[in-house]
């Protein structure tokens, strides 16, 4: 598990903008969805090319999550980095210039559909009734990457919360993107990771400024709780 800590500039200039770190004050679970980014075995597996060490840590805190959301009657999606040859000639700029050839190859080959680096991480609770979509940039929400966006509008959907790794690559770009898109966006601090505390800390910092309400998985839970208790009053 990561420790966290945020810049302590980015909190001083948080608590003279809108009073304090946190942005939303309540959840209503029927217009949200839990977003899993990239929990896969190609992330997760000791042993795998992109492999990230903490990654396995947070599964409990988003399987936690993902419970309490559907109790509540919300969404759960879970998304898949896709990496096949087609991908690749699409994004050149990527597999050319910031990875060497046998790091290309590796990649495509183990986030092909149907390899094993491709599959969600086994210790995931994916039910019937969630949602999973395949991805073929970091960013799910950037054109052509997939078609969450069109999903979450056709149910209604006004709130996100992401879990998943890398923090500061695909859960980054995604939650960035949904806010600058509309949705209210929550950033799980211990429902993330990656590959070292800082550069963990640095998007959660960055997320926290101006794109993100930056919590713990049981201060989201919680605000999912209290907007089932209210929709109940209703």
């Amino acid at each position: 598990m990561h420790k966290v800590a945020l810049a302590p500039s980015v909190v001083a200039r948080a608590e003279q903008r809108r009073g304090g770190v946190a942005v939303f004050h309540s959840i209503d679970p029927a217009k949200t969805a839990h977003v899993v980014v990239d929990l896969q075995n190609g992330f997760m597996a000791p042993g795998q090319l992109s492999a990230v060490a903490t990654a396995p840590g947070i599964v409990p805190a988003v399987n936690r999550i993902s419970a309490a959301l559907r109790a509540a009657g919300g969404l759960v999606v879970y998304l898949q980095h896709t990496a096949d040859p087609k991908t690749a000639e699409g994004w050149g700029c990527f597999y050319e210039h910031f990875v060497n050839p046998e790091r290309r190859a590796g990649m495509i080959e183990a986030f092909t559909p149907g390899n094993f680096g491709h599959a969600l991480w086994p210790e995931l609770e994916v039910l019937s009734q969630d949602l999973v979509v395949r991805k073929n940039r970091f960013g799910a929400f950037i054109q052509g990457s997939s078609d969450l966006h069109a999903l979450l509008q056709g149910r209604g959907i006004d709130t996100l919360i992401i879990t998943g790794t890398v923090t500061n690559v695909c859960c980054e770009s995604t939650a960035r993107d949904a806010m600058m898109l509309g949705y209210k966006v929550f950033f799980a601090t211990d429902g993330n990771a990656a590959h070292h505390d800082d550069e963990h800390n640095a998007t959660l910092s960055n997320l926290a400024n101006i794109f993100c309400d930056v919590r713990d998985s049981a201060g989201i839970i919680g605000l999912i709780e209290a907007g089932t208790v209210k929709a109940a009053a209703e």
